[in-house]
């Protein structure tokens, strides 16, 4: 199907809910006077009218020259929309088909039993039914709407100690800070994203590693930006690679020229705000006489969808003398599909990718997200024998514009020296 019949099809979908969903409305307020029920009517009528308009401007106009972040908010708003009144409908329809059995099983006992006594032609639905679904349908609303004004920007601090047996003394107490997925084309709140640099620079790093996307697809989304994350700094260095959003394959280009004019700007951003980029290559950290190894690799995914630009072979590529590497690799796939598998002297792996989905439930030790559905390492720190991957949730947000149960993340880690 093309854009237009799926488009088409979604408005139908779009009015019959809406028809559908009223029918709960008015149940619920079946008083016709009532001021609540105009109330109610007038903004669900207005979310109606949005969800309507946003379909047909699709259809009438290129998204792609509206504002990222408007983009991301119109997007979501209609998804949000969608979302909701099919869990309405979903109530509803099990009250009605309780009211058909009911009405049925009514019928046949009527007609057996000869009673000559009028049924009526339907069941009402019940108007505190009715009202209970129009509760349990706004709880996911209150909680979108926590995720975008508060949750986007809530950052989280997660502190990890990671002990190496192969750790060179002078690096005895490294602290790294990780960030990931940044997504600067997404923000919208530029006063909460200075205090998650400010944030950063509490932790008072020694080094500092950036794990890609930091764009949704092009450069030009970080020039407001650039002047915000070049305050990151740490002693030994910020180093950074790129994730797949980076290189804008999910963008339209005049001709093949102008994208890769869009990756050389990038990468140019990242030396303009002093980050080391490393494209399939590394760098040796040295103190005191000894050193470890910082490896970077270009976007390598598990799988057809995504890219494998990255190289480990070539950043590995004399780095025998180092005791100890700490790769950079943006998805969390590439572990187990060929870090382990053919690197077993690449000790740490430092991931993003996966942003937690977003959403999720983590209390103790339990941790669910849909994510875990796609990727088997999608949050936090993972072992396997001497190896480790650590996968960072990632420090904005893409689509939907906010994060419930799920906050963005600043990683510190600490390397000890251990077994």
């Amino acid at each position: 199907m093309n854009k237009y019949t799926i488009i088409t099809l979604s408005l139908l979908l779009l009015i019959a809910l809406d028809y559908y969903c009223y029918g709960a409305i008015k149940s619920a307020f079946q008083d016709s006077n009532s001021k609540a029920q105009k109330i109610v009517t007038f903004i669900y009528g207005l979310l109606s009218v949005y969800s309507i308009g946003v379909l047909l401007s699709i259809v009438l106009l290129s998204t792609e020259k509206i504002n990222p972040t408007a983009r991301n908010f119109i997007i979501s708003g209609l998804f949000t929309n969608f979302i909701l009144k099919i869990i309405l409908s979903l109530f509803l329809l099990i009250e009605d088909v309780s009211r058909l059995v009911r009405w049925v099983f009514a019928k046949i006992i009527n007609a057996t039993t000869n009673n000559t006594a009028q049924l009526p032609e339907s069941i009402e639905r019940s108007e505190f039914l009715s009202q209970t679904a129009l509760v349990i349908t706004a709880l996911p609303a209150i909680a979108i709407g926590y995720g975008i004004i508060s949750g986007a920007h809530d950052y989280k601090i997660r502190k990890k100690i990671i002990s190496l047996p192969h750790l060179p003394k002078a690096f005895d107490g490294l602290k790294i800070v990780q960030i990931s997925d940044i997504h600067s084309g997404s923000f919208f709140n530029k006063t909460a994203v200075k205090g998650g640099i400010e944030t950063i620079m509490k932790q008072k790093a020694d080094v500092i590693f950036f794990t890609g996307d930091l764009v949704n697809n092009e450069a030009k989304e970080m020039n407001d930006w650039v002047n915000v994350f070049e305050k990151i700094k740490a002693p030994l260095g910020v180093y950074s690679t790129l994730g797949n959003h980076d290189y804008g394959d999910y963008q339209k280009w005049d001709s093949v020229a102008e994208k890769k004019q869009n990756l050389q700007d990038l990468m140019r951003i990242h030396g303009n705000m002093g980050w080391n980029l490393l494209m399939n290559e590394h760098r040796m950290l040295q103190q005191n006489g000894e050193q470890i190894a910082i490896l970077g690799i270009e976007n390598w995914g598990k799988g057809e969808r995504w890219p494998k630009y990255g190289k480990l072979d070539k950043a590995h590529y004399r780095t025998e003398e180092a005791s100890v590497k700490l790769l950079l690799s943006h998805d969390p796939s590439h572990w187990d599909a060929q870090v382990r598998t053919q690197y077993p002297d690449i000790d740490l792996t430092f991931a993003g990718h996966t942003h937690g989905f977003q959403f999720g439930i983590e209390v103790g030790d339990f941790r669910w997200s849909p994510v875990q559905y796609v990727y088997k390492q999608w949050a936090g720190l993972y072992q396997e024998q001497n190896q480790r991957l650590y996968v960072n949730r990632g420090f904005g947000y893409l689509g939907f514009p906010g994060r419930i149960g799920m906050p963005p993340e600043i990683t510190v880690i600490e390397l000890k020296k251990g077994s």
